[in-house]
């Protein structure tokens, strides 16, 4: 009897075979030193992004309640 291995699902369809291939471009493109700084990048603005989605809801509630009183009626007496 084999064993059955489950075929990981990677975004967009991609195998490993392919985000390798991406990967060495990427190093040649960027440089080594630069790759790493990148990859910090991203992953702060992912980071960012999650905890302001996350947040949102709770932020949005309180804003939509005041911004009625604290615009301007247009009319000068």
């Amino acid at each position: 009897m084999g064993i059955l291995l489950k075929e990981s699902v990677m975004p967009f369809g991609l195998g490993l075979p392919e985000v390798l291939v991406i990967a060495v471009i990427a190093l040649l493109i960027f440089g080594p030193k630069k790759l790493p700084e990148m990859g910090s990048a991203l992953g702060k603005a992912i980071r960012g992004f999650k905890s302001g989605v996350s947040d949102e809801p709770a932020k949005s509630a309180p804003a939509e309640a005041e911004s009625p009183q604290s615009l301007p009626s247009g009319k000068d007496s």
